[in-house]
Order: C-alpha cells, then sequence, then structure tokens
C-alpha cells in the first residue's frame, strides 16, 4: 500500500469461534480483502486467561477503561516531548516512533510479560505501576531539560535582536574605550541608519566638551549603527538628554571584562550540559515509549478479552484480529462488518436503523457495534 492510503489507526475487533476459531479469521479475512482490500489484517492471539465470576468480569470492564485512558495519555505525553526534544519535523518523530515500536501485531507477540494467567490477580496492577512510574520520571526528566534549555533560549536571547535590548559583550572591544580616566568616559550610542549623517555632524557640538572625532561605528544591524564618543563625565547627562531630541539613543553599558567573561563561561556551560543530556534522553524517550506503548497493547488485550467473554459468554472461544483500515474505504470496511456480525446482536439491527433516541444508549459518547471492537489511534503528536 501506499503511504496516503495507510492509516495510523487500527481497529482492534474480536468475533465468536465459529466450528473453529481459524474459521473466524478466514472468514472476516476473505471478507475484506474481496472488496479490493479493505484492510490489512492479522491474528492477535490472546491467551486463555482464568475468567472468574461474572461481577469480577464487570468490575474490570470499567477498570480497564480508566486504565486505557491513562495508559494512552502517557503513551502520548512520551511520544509529544519527543517531538518537543528532536525540535525536528514532525512526519519524522511519528515515523521514529512507530518504527521503534514495531508493528502492534509483532510487538504484542513478542511480549506477554505483564500476563499472569488469572485474570483475578489482575495483571493491570503491574501495568499501572510501570506507567505510572515512566510518567513520574518523564515529568522529571522534563523538567530539568526544559530548564537547561529555557536558561539557554534567555541567554542567547540576550545576544540577539536590535541593539537596543541585545547584550553588546561580544561586540564590543577594550579598545573601544577609555578606561580607568578619572575626568573621561566613553559612551555607547545607538543611532538610526537614517539619521547616522546627522550623528557625524552633530555628535561633537551636542553638549560641551565632547573629544572631537573620538566616535567610530562598531557594529551595525539592520536599523541601526553602533557608535562610541568619549566625554568628560560632567557633560554625560547633558549629553544623554541632547541626543535623545536626534533619536540617538545611548546605552546604559559599562565596560567589565569579568562580567563579560562570566556571561560567555555560562553560555559555554549550559550549551555542553544541554548536549550531553540530549542522547542520554532521546535513548530514554525511546525505550519507555516502547514500554508504555507495549503496555497499553496489553490493556486493549486485555479489555477485548473480558469484553469478549461478557458479550460471547462461556466457555471462552473467540478470535481477536487486528485491522489496519485504508483511509479511503472506512465506511465500507464498516458495513462489511456490520453485515458480517450483525446476527450477533438482535437489538443492533434496531440501533443502527433508528433514528430517535434511544433511553440509556448514549451512541454520540460510545459507538456501539455488534462486535467487540476498540479503535487503537497511532496518531500520537497533536500537530500544533
Amino acid at each position: 500500500q501506499d503511504k496516503g492510503t495507510r492509516m495510523t489507526e487500527f481497529w482492534l475487533i474480536s468475533a465468536p469461534g465459529e466450528k473453529t476459531c481459524q474459521q473466524t479469521w478466514e472468514k472476516l479475512h476473505a471478507a475484506t480483502t474481496k472488496h479490493n482490500n479493505l484492510s490489512t489484517n492479522s491474528k492477535f492471539n490472546i491467551p486463555d486467561l482464568k475468567v472468574g465470576t461474572l461481577d469480577v468480569l464487570v468490575g474490570l470492564s470499567d477498570e480497564l477503561a480508566k486504565l486505557d485512558a491513562f495508559v494512552e495519555s502517557v503513551v502520548k505525553k512520551v511520544a509529544q516531548y519527543m517531538a518537543d526534544v528532536l525540535e525536528d519535523s514532525k512526519d519524522k518523530v511519528q515515523e521514529n516512533l512507530l518504527a521503534n515500536g514495531g508493528l502492534l501485531e509483532q510487538q504484542w507477540q513478542a511480549e506477554h510479560k505483564f500476563y499472569s494467567s488469572s485474570l483475578d490477580t489482575v495483571p493491570f496492577l503491574l501495568i499501572f505501576k510501570g506507567v505510572n512510574q515512566i510518567d513520574n520520571d518523564l515529568k522529571a526528566r522534563a523538567s530539568a531539560y526544559n530548564n537547561l534549555k529555557g536558561n539557554l533560549q534567555n541567554l542567547e536571547r540576550k545576544n540577539a535582536g536590535s541593539l537596543l535590548t541585545r547584550s553588546l559583550a561580544d561586540i564590543v572591544k577594550k579598545e573601544d574605550f577609555v578606561l580607568d580616566s578619572e575626568y573621561l568616559v566613553t559612551l555607547l550610542v545607538i543611532v538610526p541608519k537614517l539619521n547616522y549623517n546627522d550623528w557625524v555632524k552633530q555628535y561633537e557640538t551636542l553638549a560641551e566638551m565632547v573629544v572631537p572625532r573620538s566616535s567610530n561605528v562598531l557594529f551595525e544591524d539592520q536599523d541601526s549603527y553602533l557608535c562610541n564618543v568619549t566625554l568628560f563625565r560632567k557633560a554625560v547627562d547633558d549629553f544623554k538628554h541632547k541626543a535623545r531630541e536626534y533619536k540617538f539613543m545611548v546605552r546604559d553599558f559599562q565596560y567589565n571584562e569579568e562580567e563579560m567573561k562570566a556571561d560567555k563561561e555560562e553560555m559555554n556551560r549550559l550549551s555542553t550540559d544541554k548536549k550531553k543530556q540530549f542522547g542520554p534522553l532521546v535513548r530514554w524517550l525511546k525505550v519507555n515509549f516502547s514500554e508504555a506503548f507495549i503496555a497499553w497493547i496489553h490493556v486493549k488485550a486485555l479489555r477485548v478479552f473480558v469484553e469478549s467473554v461478557l458479550r460471547y459468554g462461556l466457555p471462552v472461544n473467540f478470535q481477536a484480529m487486528l485491522l489496519q483500515p485504508n483511509k479511503k474505504t472506512m465506511k465500507k470496511l464498516r458495513e462489511v462488518l456490520y453485515d458480517l456480525y450483525k446476527h450477533l446482536d438482535s437489538s443492533a439491527a434496531a440501533i443502527i436503523d433508528a433514528t430517535m433516541d434511544i433511553p440509556g444508549l448514549n451512541l454520540s459518547q460510545q459507538e456501539y457495534y455488534p462486535y467487540v471492537y476498540y479503535k487503537i489511534d497511532c496518531n500520537l503528536l497533536e500537530f500544533k
């Protein structure tokens, strides 16, 4: 299939075993492939679990629904944070995550570690603990990394932007200033390019006691020049006041080598720290995305098992199947599945044909199908 028609959505469904479960599988596969490959299918074998009482199953059904929502939220958080950290095109991240996760059914078959043989010992407690741990670790790691990133961005921001606001430490040199003089001081002035000719004409006469020919252009950005000018200390206030009238802005700046050096070192330190943390963080995200994702598929499997027993009764006899629908033919796939399984539920026909509201059945919240159905939406990123 070409990528355009492939969905990042999977349908995990189950239907009762006919004479054998193999027959159920073959029937579904034939029906969906007869009409121009409506979906890519695979068996999704769930081990037999000891069932316990009906009450236990109904309770489990509710607990698993909550667990499903929690695990899905953690899977999405890890995926979204991976996208933030990689600062990469989102489609690459999505591919990276799912390639890392492998195909759902392969993952599932390779991993039964959350399973115990009895539903009464609640394997989902293990799942919850594991995923909750990932959630907590993610918060701690993200907070540390974001902090570092934020501090670095603040420093970078200080070294960018317009001459009126940006740090001048990496622009000016010692020789641009008259230092350690009792009477003289060098000021830095931002001169709009449009007013530069005025500056050249006027700066020596803006106040008394300006040193002639003491101004040079030290740096320029799109709109302005950064110029220095040397004058007697006692004329500074007068000079600032007069300069403002001509739209020349005197920057508040003291040349301090120690401070400038400290700023540079801090920036290098943060930049090195960020690089050091990046690799291990991405590795952690990949591993734990995989863990959380596997846990999520296990929860779906448990839900299919519980729901199938509740719907189709005992002895346990159903076939779970994983379908990856084709984007363009999803509606047709629904119709084929409905025709295949409508006999399972006499009320299903009434529900699907009914346009009126049926009390106690909220279709808007929970789509109803005569077969057991769970959607696994692998589009894990919020595309902003």
